[in-house]
């Protein structure tokens, strides 16, 4: 059954009508909206970034990108969005702060605003070349990731005072991962060990609008922008890597969007409103193994935190000889692991740079990172 209402647009809000306390959750879900719309097209054009997918369509910037190539112009829609989703959580603190006074800190809107932060921050760490920060100077993008650290304690801080153990898994999980970033593999390893395996927490989307929408249907599913077809995950069998071969009637492989390219299409994302996860319990396990291989040199011990993993999948076990070996089952089962969630291009390229693990030169002669968008390039006095 429908059912509706009649509501009358009371026009412009006044600024000062948000500086209530009954305000404050809607400033909240507002920058968990926007976190989710940045995060949708980071997880999509990141598939292109990468090698989780390959462009099948005719869409203007994933052409460019199936060509190695991340310009200003194209990205810039994303470079918006990213920002956006920072500056309107970190904004929403100050604000929040504000209303709250004492109570601040015992608040649990306070701790999702944080964690909204953290993971905006995260989006552009890893995957943005530079740092910007309101119209600042161009800096290195590490400043997102120590930025990202400070709003993850704090959610934890806050999490632990008002006991929501919910939003302290998330706010450690964050952290694990921007620590892992920052090179503190024994820190990341630390909150990572204490986040259970069954643990998500997820950039949200629905069905009720398409701003709300996760986009990957219509990309993929509806009309093949994308496809599998092409890339190392094509046609493994694994419950995390979710794909469909498409059939002409005449039961031939069927063509994506481009009218040439194989049509095997995604379904780990079916509808518009599944949720995309931002952190695991079982990406916790392969940073703890990751720490294993870097820091101790123990690759039985690497080995035992991937299986516990792909026991958890219902997945048998893998064994390693030495180092090398452990160093590329963690590198694809990160890649099974957090398939189309928008992190592949972070790990390809700072693997890539890394004279740790074993080699990776999948980006070798491609673009490594997203640039400043134009937008900021024309209108930042300060770039």
């Amino acid at each position: 059954m429908v059912s509706g209402c009649d509501v009358q647009n009371p026009g412009p809000i006044e600024e000062s009508s948000l500086n209530s306390e009954e305000a404050v959750p809607g400033l909240v879900i507002g920058m968990s909206a926007d976190l989710s719309f940045a995060y949708r097209t980071t997880t999509y054009w990141g598939s292109i970034w990468a090698d989780e997918q390959t462009h099948s369509g005719t869409f203007s910037a994933p052409t460019v990108f199936s060509s190695g190539a991340i310009n200003s112009e194209d990205v810039n829609p994303w470079w918006e969005d990213a920002q956006r989703a920072r500056w309107v959580a970190e904004d929403g603190l100050e604000r929040i702060e504000e209303i709250l006074g004492n109570s601040f800190n015992n608040n649990p809107n306070v701790a999702k605003a944080y964690l909204y932060a953290g993971y905006s921050n995260r989006i552009l760490g890893e995957n943005a070349c530079y740092a910007v920060i309101d119209g600042g100077e161009r800096q290195p993008n590490t400043v997102h990731f120590s930025r990202a650290e400070d709003h993850f304690t704090n959610a934890l801080e806050v999490a632990d005072n008002i006991g929501d153990q919910n939003l302290y898994n998330a706010a450690l999980a964050g952290r694990a991962s921007v620590r892992a970033a920052q090179g503190n593999w024994t820190g990341a390893a630390n909150d990572a060990a204490n986040v259970p395996i069954e643990y998500r927490f997820e950039a949200v989307y629905s069905i009720n609008s398409s701003r709300e929408n996760n986009d990957w249907p219509s990309r993929t599913t509806e009309r093949g922008e994308y496809t599998v077809w092409g890339t190392q995950w094509e046609g493994v069998n694994d419950p995390r890597l979710p794909q469909e071969v498409q059939y002409t009637s005449e039961g031939d492989t069927a063509t994506a969007a481009n009218g040439t390219t194989p049509w095997i299409t995604q379904l780990k994302y079916a509808s518009d409103g599944t949720n995309i996860a931002l952190s695991k319990g079982t990406e916790m396990l392969l940073i703890r193994a990751e720490m294993e291989l870097r820091e101790n040199r123990d690759f039985d011990a690497a080995m035992d935190l991937i299986n516990e993993g792909r026991d958890y999948h219902g997945l048998g076990d893998l064994n390693a000889n030495n180092l090398e070996e452990a160093w590329d089952h963690l590198q694809t089962e990160r890649g099974k692991d957090m398939w189309l969630e928008g992190r592949r291009f972070w790990d390809l390229r700072r693997w890539y740079e890394d004279s740790g693990p074993a080699n990776n030169n999948y980006l070798e002669g491609q673009d490594k990172c997203v640039p400043i968008g134009q937008g900021e390039l024309d209108m930042n006095p300060n770039l």
